[in-house]
């Protein structure tokens, strides 16, 4: 059975809806996620270790200055107290997120919310 072009123009235009409706829900949640963090976070709680040709590192920075989180951020590559923090941790890539002292490897917007609001 061939489909119309109406039938095909349909489905086209149901798809752009769902995806539409769908990126304005992914969007409206990030921000809310990204207001709590940022009312939770305090000077000194984010400590972000990078390196510079990390993709997620970028992301990270983007995400975190966008939503306005106070955080520090450190280079390995640049930086012998960074490079030697991030050695003692053992971490297996880059970014690490300390948060009040508790090193996350990896950006999760959620994991680092969760970890605000329990104090660690």
């Amino acid at each position: 059975m061939k489909a119309s072009g109406k039938q095909l123009l349909g489905l086209v235009l149901l798809v752009l809806a769902v995806s539409g409706a769908n990126r304005w829900w992914v969007d409206r949640h990030d921000d809310a996620q990204g207001r709590q963090i940022a009312s939770l976070a305090r000077p000194g709680d984010i400590r972000m270790i990078s390196s510079e040709n990390c993709a997620i590192c970028l992301q990270a920075r983007m995400w975190l200055r966008r939503n306005e989180v106070v955080f520090s951020e450190c280079l390995i590559e640049r930086d012998a107290t960074c490079r030697a923090d991030y050695d003692a941790l053992g971490a297996a890539g880059t970014p690490v997120l300390v948060v009040r002292g508790k090193p996350q490897l990896g950006f999760n917007a959620e994991r680092l919310r969760v970890a605000l609001a329990r104090g660690g």
